[in-house]
């Protein structure tokens, strides 16, 4: 069995009871950097053979680790912080015990994008986890797009060096809307930056961030009408004259006064 074990992204307490228990049984454990997760390790007093599990050798070391599993070895997949798989690596790896028909399972745990959107206080009803932005402009600008008339709260991954360009970026293809800037979750510094992206973070970038932005509006178009076209719209679909006025009202943000002179007709 191979598990995808969640670990604490800031608070080390953050462990789960069956994180640890799990830990502590596998015959080895997979992680991003090795020095960063003895210290995670030590200080629970469990002591696994390690070995490295990154971005830049997932196909290779996912063919060890398929290899290991085959011949009976329970393995634990864990990252520097938070979920493996999201944001971070073992998508490749899933695909590959998919394919192999090997079982795997997953420890939950402390996940950075959940935790930021408690803290932003914007929409929580729906939203959409967007991770990473790619690097290039262009690549940037596409990517963007996709999700700009999305009305739900947008949540993205951002790395202190590119806080700055992620927040413009953002800004020149959805223009001003409310955003949130969560860093240094569960730690003694957290905090959650709310700003206007036209005016951009306002202090300066530190540790590592999570962007929330507030999701597009859906334009009306019956607001390009005249206020007389606008009421005889809705008459025209069955409404009486006070309906429509108190409907039209209501969509344009006026008093129905300021309307009834174009109902006298």
């Amino acid at each position: 069995m191979l598990y995808f074990v969640a670990t604490p992204i800031g608070n080390l307490k953050d462990i789960t009871l069956r994180a640890l228990e799990v830990l502590k049984s596998v015959d080895e454990i997979a992680c991003e950097d090795t020095r960063h997760s003895l210290g995670l390790l030590n200080a629970y007093e469990i002591k696994k053979p390690l070995f490295s599990y990154h971005k830049f050798n997932e196909k290779e070391v996912g063919e060890k680790i398929i290899d290991k599993l085959k011949s009976g070895k329970n393995i634990a997949v864990i990252t520097d912080a938070g979920m493996p798989v999201v944001s971070d690596p073992g998508n490749v790896l899933v695909q590959m015990l998919i394919d192999e028909g090997l079982e795997f399972t997953v420890i939950p745990g402390a996940c950075a994008c959940v935790s930021a959107l408690v803290l932003a206080g914007l929409d929580s009803s729906r939203f959409a986890f967007l991770g990473f932005m790619p690097d290039k402009n262009s690549d940037r600008k596409e990517f963007l797009s996709k999700y700009k008339d999305l009305d739900l709260t947008l949540i993205f991954y951002s790395a202190p060096h590119d806080v700055k360009k992620d927040i413009e970026s953002i800004y020149s293809v959805f223009g001003d809307r409310r955003a949130v800037a969560v860093k240094e979750i569960t730690k003694l510094h957290e905090r959650a930056e709310r700003f206007n992206l036209k005016d951009g973070l306002p202090t300066e970038a530190r540790g590592e961030y999570v962007i929330l932005v507030e999701g597009g509006k859906q334009e009306n178009k019956n607001l390009t009408l005249t206020e007389k076209e606008h009421i005889d719209l809705y008459i025209a679909k069955g409404m009486d004259k006070k309906e429509a006025l108190k409907q039209v009202a209501k969509e344009r943000g006026v008093s129905k006064s300021s309307l009834y002179k174009y109902t006298i007709e």
